[in-house]
């Protein structure tokens, strides 16, 4: 018995050495391979691969759904437990423009896979951007052009959800206080008769008013010189873009200097080339070898949507068809390109809902846009 006693112990201490040994090799192993947040899951379902397979299944089928939105876009809904679905939106953004996506719930103990795709149009593929089990990202395109984003809840995902698609600059705006409106004068207007066009934009203001800058950098130099006038020159990292402000009435900052976003780097005038104007900001960006680009996109602000302006139409998620005929659309809205159309007391699923437009997917799968007064629950 005293055998017993003493190696009992000693077994066990050996298994739970073991264990953890077993999970210190499977951190290690992961800051080496980096996997992503779909094979992290899938360590839950070793006992039932096809579980996770059918999961899988779901989001691969997900990239060649058409549905296009533009930003910014919310929907309301409940993810539907018995089945397992994917969220996917083609959307255009612009080389400035961040992404913002963010899924609010109801049970945030359940998980959320977010992945960013670029649509590459030459070899008709996706190239993966990025993939997270977070509820919310900021994603900056390297380009602009064509994005899918994708949206899939856990296994079994059981809550009230809110997904809330948005966009915001890269850059804060330049001009202490002011904002949109105060742009006047846009990226390509004609210049001296046409001989030139306007590279950058131009944000009018009181003289005096402070010139912020906006983006963390180095001030590369600054001076009084040609159509600019005075002028502060800014990078914003070794490789990164030329930052350009003119025609200001003084400069508040040296060259050489290290600066934060909204740091003073002088103030609103009308110098150089722009004496005989009213006192206003030239705004320009210089990337590398692409010379001059519209600035616009890059301090433009976008509104911010929240899951108070979008009602719920309907509490069940199985609907039919309320009529004789009922077009699908690709996007929420009536002029939308038409993608099939079901008939009278046809099944659908209601997928979430955008204001007065419903995400539904078909019996046969389809995915699409259904307006809320062709629909009716089934009872």
């Amino acid at each position: 018995m005293k055998r017993r006693i003493i190696v009992y112990p000693l077994v066990f201490g050996f298994m739970a050495l073991l264990l953890l040994g077993c999970a210190n090799i499977t951190k290690v192993t992961d800051s080496i391979t980096n996997p992503d947040a779909r094979k992290i899951y899938e360590r839950e379902f070793k006992t039932q691969p096809a579980v996770f397979e059918a999961w899988t299944a779901v989001f691969e089928q997900s990239k060649l759904d058409s549905l296009s939105v533009s930003l910014p876009y919310g929907e309301k809904g409940k993810f539907i437990p018995t089945k397992n679905v994917a969220y996917s939106y083609t959307l255009q953004l612009i080389e400035g423009e961040v992404l913002t996506a963010n899924v609010e719930r109801d049970s945030i103990k359940q998980q959320v896979f977010i992945d960013v795709f670029e649509w590459n149009e030459g070899s008709k593929t996706f190239v993966e951007a990025i993939k997270t089990d977070t509820s919310k990202i900021e994603y900056v395109p390297k380009n602009s052009g064509v994005y899918k984003i994708i949206i899939q809840p856990e296994i079994g995902a059981d809550s009230d959800f809110f997904i809330a698609l948005n966009k915001k600059p890269v850059y804060g705006f330049p001009v202490s206080g002011k904002g949109n409106a105060a742009i006047q004068s846009f990226w390509g207007n004609v210049r001296d008769g046409g001989k030139r066009s306007h590279e950058g934009i131009d944000i009018f203001a009181k003289k005096g008013t402070p010139v912020v800058a906006v983006y963390d950098g180095t001030i590369s130099r600054t001076g009084n010189m040609g159509l600019g006038g005075k002028q502060v020159w800014q990078r914003t990292g070794l490789f990164g873009n030329s930052i350009y402000y003119a025609h200001l009435d003084s400069i508040a900052i040296e060259s050489g200097a290290k600066v934060k976003a909204g740091d003073t780097l002088g103030f609103v005038g009308n110098t150089g080339n722009a004496r005989f104007t009213p006192p206003h900001l030239h705004f320009g960006i210089y990337k590398g070898y692409q010379g001059a680009v519209d600035p616009l996109p890059f301090v433009y602000e976008t509104a911010q949507i929240t899951s108070k302006s979008y009602p719920k139409n309907f509490k069940n998620n199985y609907l039919k068809v309320k009529g004789s005929k009922a077009n699908l659309r690709k996007n929420p809205e009536t002029n939308g390109a038409k993608v099939g159309e079901l008939l009278a007391d046809e099944k659908i699923i209601l997928l979430g809902q955008t204001k007065d437009w419903l995400h539904i997917r078909t019996a046969l799968n389809q995915k699409a846009f259904l307006h809320k007064s062709l629909a009716i629950e089934i009872k």
